[in-house]
């Protein structure tokens, strides 16, 4: 899954006789050599300890080594000699974002935006921060005002589309996509993300059509297999969906809801030992999901294995005791065993809780 990332401002060399460490520095942060970096521009402080800039830089590298107390405090010093500096009041959100001191983060976000309104990357870096604390309609102001700075920026419209999927906005979400890959078509989550708003505007040959290009720049992700499984499911092509299900278990064995919906997948293909083994599995990694009992219930009640699916449908009531369709299912499985009492107390406690499929199966099995 991509994730959403604060940008740090990183300007153009400056050229400055004086500073020669300074500029060394920067060709090291700007090719990744960032202790080298840190290195290059404390000797430019050494050489000059009002240079705001030399600061600000040397807290970008030790930012970019997860130094994050360190960038502050060299952030601290650069807006000592210059309270007004933007750059570094943007960057110290970010070292205080990276620790996860929101609220700080924005606080300084403001006040770069307020000494330069026009500088995107702010703007970008709020609407990351209001995200993270849910507060999504100021993220999507801050996302559409980064846009509107900096139009050629593919994450601004990637991060605005996250906004839009959050409150069901599906096509705009798509558009804003759509954006993102016309100005960098290169990176697989925007495609897989795509995908998965097609699918819920119910655009499935869309969204397989992104599915297969994420897959294509990106074939280590479970979770690009698992999203096209579902589409390959949702279109009744069970054998494809199990295909990209068993891909996702190999790269990454350990969710147990890969394991269900591929049991889900063999169900519907009625190869039911199969299915009922993936669901042991997924219980096995997750004892605590109901829907796993459920479900391999439901391949027990197929099987006639009553005895097997009542136990199921016991610890799943027992997991979560609200659901009326497990009691009707368990009382189900009871009466086809014979033991029609205790069926029907349970048909009943469905009924009660509201069910309508419980009141038919009254009629018909408990009179």
């Amino acid at each position: 899954m991509k994730r959403l990332l604060p940008i740090l401002v990183f300007l153009g060399l400056f050229t400055n006789v004086s500073a020669q460490h300074y500029d060394a520095g920067l060709k090291k942060l700007e090719s990744g050599e960032y202790e080298e970096a840190k290195i290059d521009f404390t000797k430019a402080i050494a050489t000059d300890r009002s240079d705001k800039k030399a600061y600000n830089k040397r807290g970008l590298a030790k930012n970019q080594l997860e130094d994050f107390y360190g960038a502050i405090g060299d952030y601290n010093t650069a807006l000592e000699i210059d309270s007004t500096f933007a750059d570094a009041l943007n960057n110290r959100g970010v070292a205080k974002y990276n620790l996860g001191d929101y609220y700080e983060a924005i606080i300084d976000y403001n006040k770069s935006i307020l000494i330069d309104a026009e500088q995107s990357e702010s703007f970008a870096n709020r609407g990351l921060a209001y995200y993270d604390i849910e507060e999504l309609e100021a993220a999507y102001f801050d996302f559409g005002r980064a846009i509107a700075l900096d139009p050629q920026n593919a994450d601004n419209f990637f991060n605005r589309a996250i906004i839009r999927v959050e409150v069901d906005e599906y096509l705009g979400a798509i558009d804003d996509y759509t954006q993102s890959i016309a100005l960098d078509g290169t990176d697989a989550d925007v495609y897989n993300y795509r995908g998965v708003a097609k699918y819920h505007i119910g655009d499935l040959a869309g969204a397989l059509a992104d599915y297969n290009q994420s897959i294509e720049l990106d074939t280590t992700d479970a979770l690009k297999y698992d999203n096209r499984a579902l589409a390959f499911g949702a279109l009744g092509q069970f054998a494809e969906a199990e295909k990209d299900y068993t891909t996702s278990i190999k790269l990454y064995p350990e969710d147990p809801d890969t394991h269900n919906l591929r049991g889900v997948i063999y169900y519907n293909l009625e190869q039911f030992d199969q299915a009922i083994e993936d669901y042991s599995t997924a219980i096995s990694l997750d004892p605590t999901n109901p829907i796993y009992y459920d479900n391999r219930a439901l391949v027990n009640v197929e099987a006639k294995n009553y005895a097997q699916a009542i136990e199921d449908y016991s610890t799943s009531v027992n997991l979560f005791p609200n659901d009326p369709e497990t009691y009707l299912q368990r009382g189900l499985a009871k009466v086809n065993l014979g033991d029609k009492y205790d069926g029907c107390i349970d048909i009943k406690i469905s009924e009660e809780m509201g069910s309508e499929e419980a009141k038919k199966a009254l009629k018909k099995h408990c009179k």
